[in-house]
């Protein structure tokens, strides 16, 4: 790939420059042991990898997907927005694309899915949707604490919200399709692989 792709230093050091909080740093970290954990299992399955991102953009993506919610915590933004210009101002825009989607995929192809085929944007999004703060969760228990969350008691906005975890379900149906192990054993999978 062309792009310029963050080592893992690098990601931890705009942490750093960012002011992240935390527990934002907890759960970024969380997200990308489970990204990980899913890309391992999909290509247990694919020894050739096609189809498959870079291991780098994986980690990379899902260690800055919310590079920008401290600043958004501080000052009202949109942290997927803010998030991909600061990469983009690093010079890192195949990341800024995975950060910017993280919380809502731009496109959606369960087709291209069903085929073995998944964007490293796809992976971080659907890892993002299986953690809560710092724990790993399922689908249905981050949907309801992101209604309860966010929802703001906007039927417009929860049925929104329920449409994006609807989409997040059918993901998972597809890459644990892929997968030698279950959803359920993500969280115990994770702990087990020895990553901090």
């Amino acid at each position: 790939m062309g792009s310029n792709i963050p080592t893992r230093e690098q990601c931890l050091a705009l942490m750093d420059q960012y002011g992240m909080l935390a527990n934002i740093r907890a759960h970024s970290l969380l997200v990308t042991n489970v990204a990980e954990e899913i890309l391992n299992g999909l290509m247990t399955g694919n020894e050739s990898g096609v189809g498959l991102p870079e291991k780098e953009l994986v980690l990379a993506g899902a260690l800055l997907h919310d590079i920008a919610k401290t600043i958004c915590l501080q000052q009202d933004c949109l942290h997927a927005q803010k998030g991909r210009d600061i990469c983009l101002e690093h010079g890192y825009p195949a990341i800024s694309e995975i950060v910017c989607e993280h919380v809502l995929l731009k496109e959606f192809s369960p087709e291209r899915y069903a085929r073995g085929i998944f964007y490293a944007k796809e992976i971080v999004y659907y890892a993002d949707k299986r953690v809560c703060h710092d724990t790993i969760v399922s689908i249905e228990e981050r949907l309801a604490y992101i209604l309860e969350r966010y929802g703001n008691n906007d039927e417009e906005r929860f049925q929104r919200i329920k449409d994006n975890f609807k989409r997040c379900r059918i993901l998972e149906g597809n890459l644990f399709s892929k997968i030698h192990f279950a959803p359920e054993e993500l969280a115990e999978r994770v702990a087990n692989s020895g990553r901090d």
